[in-house]
């Protein structure tokens, strides 16, 4: 075992309470934070020309705009989310389009397996399709009861809480589907590649250099 996951496995964690531990994948610290974690500068847009490009294993390419995405049927789910640097916070509540209401309504071809998630800032990850047709899976535009901040991924962001976080991308702005599986940005540098939770699948296997406690020094709402 690598350097990297023995520390991460050997941090002592404050205590749960019982009611709540089932709750808490392992290794996982819980917070009422929402810390704010991304790669790159925080994007702004034109929303007159901002689209959502559905392509790759598809009978027709389409974009979306986001008067369009708007008319389709409201989600709201609650749900607890659990990100690859330790922190979990429990019954977040989003608002959103389901993915499988999107899928319903576009041509996708039964060869289609897998999904690139293309966002800015030059970010991508990859999951199943099967993961994007679960009944939490969600497109968010709103957080807690308000409008998505730009930092957490205003106007649109994927919501995946049954993985960890780093799979819910911040502003998409693509869904490319696939016959087979790729890479994507954090798994081409030995994060998990699937990024269960309760599995504590983190890594690949390579040491990472991330501190322990680099969500402490996050900025946060």
């Amino acid at each position: 075992m690598h350097d990297k996951v023995k520390r991460i496995k050997n941090v002592k964690l404050p205590p749960v309470p019982t009611e709540l531990a089932h709750r808490l994948p392992p290794g996982q610290v819980l917070t009422e934070r929402f810390p704010i974690l991304h790669e790159g500068d925080v994007p702004e847009y034109d929303m007159d020309t901002w689209s959502l490009r559905i392509f790759g294993e598809v009978n027709k390419a389409t974009e979306i705009t986001y008067a369009e995405l708007m008319k389709l049927p409201k989600t709201q789910i609650k749900a607890d989310i659990h990100c690859v640097t330790r922190w979990s916070k429990f019954d977040t509540q989003w608002e959103g389009i389901a993915v499988l209401d999107l899928l319903q309504a576009l041509d996708i071809k039964s060869t289609a397996e897998f999904a690139m998630i293309h966002a800015d800032q030059d970010y991508e990850t990859n999951l199943p399709v099967r993961t994007l047709l679960a009944d939490d899976a969600l497109l968010a535009y709103c957080y807690q009861g308000e409008p998505l901040t730009p930092k957490h991924g205003w106007p649109l962001r994927l919501v995946v809480p049954s993985l960890y976080f780093w799979k819910s991308a911040k502003w998409i702005r693509g869904i490319e589907f696939m016959k087979e599986d790729r890479h994507g940005y954090w798994e081409r540098l030995g994060f998990h590649n699937e990024a269960e939770p309760f599995a504590e699948q983190r890594f690949s296997g390579e040491d990472l250099n991330i501190p322990d406690d680099e969500w402490h020094h996050k900025d946060f709402d």
